[in-house]
């Protein structure tokens, strides 16, 4: 089973209410080999809600209590974010995922690339809380970049 972003499905729960639909992934939810998730959704948020970036560091530095995340007001909301990180890990467990492609830049679910918690649409490399909590527990996690270049039997770009 794969798990991917349900924003890359094509759903409307980004920040903003908009979505990412990514073609290949859409066909894989159509053909029922993969399922979504939504972290900041798990984590309590609703859709529509504020940005936030990580501020002080990367989503390692998060669960270590080194960084938070703060929305552009000002907000911490560090708690929402670690307990959609968990309850991620948990849904990726007991799915047995052999693959998790989130969604990059993401606060949440950026896998090599964030922002840089500026709010100046500036990026600098690290993974956001959910991917760095789930790399911590032994897991692969991909980009929609990277996940474009997979070849997957039966699925079509």
């Amino acid at each position: 089973m794969i798990v991917v972003s349900s924003c890359l499905a094509g759903l409307n729960v980004r920040y903003n209410g908009t979505h990412s639909l990514d073609h290949k992934i859409h066909k894989l939810i159509e053909n029922k080999k993969a399922v979504t998730v939504c972290p900041e959704l798990l984590g309590g948020f609703l859709t529509p809600r504020e940005p936030a970036e990580i501020i002080g560091g990367n989503g390692e530095d998060v669960l270590d209590g080194k960084a938070k995340v703060i929305e552009k007001s000002g907000r911490d909301v560090t708690e929402l974010y670690i307990k959609g990180a968990v309850a991620t890990l948990k849904k990726v467990q007991e799915l047995n995922a052999t693959m998790i492609v989130l969604k990059e830049y993401s606060p949440s679910c950026g896998s090599s690339m964030i922002y840089n918690g500026q709010f100046e649409n500036e990026k600098i490399v690290g993974n956001g809380v959910t991917t760095a909590l789930l790399k911590r527990n032994g897991l692969q996690v991909i980009s929609e970049e990277q996940f474009s270049k997979v070849k997957l039997e039966g699925i079509t770009s």
